[in-house]
C-alpha cells in the first residue's frame, strides 16, 4: 500500500515491476480524451471552448450554435462598422480603432477555437454568422446605392488570412 504523499512511480512502485503508474497514467489521458475528437463528427456530443460544455445537453448544444452564430457576426459588423465620427482628434480615433481592431481579433479567435472542436454543426453555424454578418454590414444590399468606392466604409482595415 502506498502512503499518501507518495504516490506510486516507477522507483516505489509495490508491484516491483515499475510500470504500473505509467499505465495508470495512460488510462487515465485516455479516458479524459474522450470527448476530444481529431477529425469532424456531427452530433450534439461536444465539447466547445470551455471544458465540459455543452457536454450531452442538446439545449446547451443549440445554445453554443447560437452563441457562435452570434460571434461570427459580431466579428463582420466590427470589420464594417463605422463608428469614429469625421473630424475627432487622431489620437482618439487611433486609440479608439485600437480597441476596436482587439475586440474583433479576440472575437475571430473565439470563433476559430469553436470551429477547432471540429464539430461540423459548429463550422456551418461559424460560416452562415460570416455571411449574415456580411450581407447585413458588408455587401451592398443594405447600402445606400449612391455610394461610391471612394468613401470609407470601415473603420477597421479588411481582416488578413
Amino acid at each position: 500500500m502506498h502512503d499518501m504523499e507518495s504516490p506510486p512511480t516507477p522507483m516505489n512502485d509495490s508491484t516491483g515491476d515499475g510500470m504500473h503508474n505509467m499505465n495508470h497514467n495512460h488510462t487515465n489521458m485516455a479516458m479524459n480524451m474522450n470527448m476530444m475528437h481529431m477529425t469532424f463528427f456531427w452530433g450534439s456530443n461536444a465539447e466547445i471552448l470551455f471544458s465540459g460544455w455543452p457536454g450531452t445537453r442538446l439545449g446547451m448544444y443549440i445554445l453554443a450554435l447560437i452563441v457562435v452564430f452570434v460571434l461570427s457576426v459580431l466579428v463582420e459588423w466590427f470589420s464594417h462598422c463605422q463608428l469614429i465620427q469625421p473630424g475627432v482628434n487622431d489620437v482618439k480615433a487611433g486609440l479608439v480603432q485600437t480597441l476596436m481592431h482587439a475586440i474583433r481579433i479576440g472575437l475571430a479567435y473565439i470563433v476559430m477555437l469553436a470551429v477547432m472542436s471540429f464539430n461540423v454543426g459548429i463550422l456551418l453555424v461559424a460560416v452562415a454568422g460570416h455571411a449574415t454578418g456580411f450581407l447585413l454590414f458588408g455587401s451592398r444590399v443594405f447600402k445606400d446605392s449612391e455610394m461610391t468606392s471612394s468613401v470609407k466604409t470601415s473603420d477597421l482595415p479588411p481582416m488578413s488570412c
